[in-house]
């Protein structure tokens, strides 16, 4: 595969762009979510966004404990208007095992989305190929939880908000982690299905399709687009890849996804 070797410029941040990153972080604290009208103007350029997004990073709490993956599918590139995937730094604190309990008050406008999460086993590279990726890392069903500091986010948030607010990172809980060779072949990994519930209620079923045609793939772009802003997917770091199914909103009660392929469950308790 040929790697873009183009590095995004580690420009200083304006007055305005490092107040709307200081403006994040207390928006996290506080819960008290942000206007985008107030800031549409402060960032208008990729570059500058994922560098609002660095600054953001810094000043949460705790170390990053890997990224997730946005905009997997025709249908989310098109409802906010990018022709590719976005990713976020997610917090090591915020990644947790199922079965998993939240409160529905420590989040702001939370959705949920059905998800395959990889673990790297060793450093991830631009080099590496989508059969070196299954040998390099873990697979498991996970339910993601995107969540934004501004408020009516979804779906009319512009992308270069997106960028700057971690790709709306909120919580990733993942199930039992297999080697992902466990899969025979890089195709096999397009053919995973999962289900969502609410209660015991069946609401969406997706196909791992869904995300850029393979997971892997997903894995892979974000390999290459960090490597392109000069970091590298660590070892033990994680990755959620993209959801299955359009996201509903995040309410109280026992949601469940179960995924076939020998994949399991992820249990997640809202109260």
């Amino acid at each position: 595969m040929t790697t873009n070797t183009t590095t995004v410029k580690k420009t200083q941040l304006t007055k305005v762009q490092q107040n709307l990153a200081n403006k994040l972080a207390s928006s996290l604290a506080t819960q008290k979510p942000l206007t985008e009208a107030d800031w549409n103007s402060a960032v208008t350029d990729e570059n500058s966004a994922y560098n609002v997004q660095k600054t953001f990073t810094r000043l949460k709490k705790g170390s990053v404990g890997g990224y997730k993956v946005s905009l997997t599918s025709k249908e989310t590139q098109y409802t906010f208007d990018s022709n590719e995937p976005l990713y976020g730094a997610e917090m090591e604190n915020n990644f947790l095992r199922a079965p998993a309990r939240v409160n529905l008050s420590d989040l702001m406008e939370p959705l949920v989305e059905v998800e395959l999460c990889f673990r790297a086993k060793e450093d991830l590279n631009p080099n590496d190929t989508l059969e070196d990726l299954m040998n390099k890392t873990t697979v498991a069903p996970a339910l993601e939880v995107p969540d934004s500091r501004f408020k009516d986010w979804f779906p009319s948030l512009s992308k270069y908000m997106v960028m700057s607010d971690g790709a709306v990172s909120g919580l990733v809980v993942y199930g039992n982690e297999f080697d992902t060779n466990k899969f025979a072949h890089v195709e096999d990994l397009e053919k995973v299905s999962a289900t969502l519930s609410l209660d015991g209620k069946d609401l969406k079923s997706g196909k791992s399709s869904e995300v850029l045609g393979n997971p892997l793939k997903s894995l892979q772009w974000l390999v290459n687009k960090l490597a392109e802003h000069g970091e590298t997917l660590l070892k033990d770091q994680r990755v959620s890849s993209g959801t299955f199914v359009l996201p509903p909103n995040l309410t109280k009660g026992n949601w469940k996804a179960h995924f076939d392929n020998g994949l399991g469950d992820v249990d997640l308790s809202v109260n």
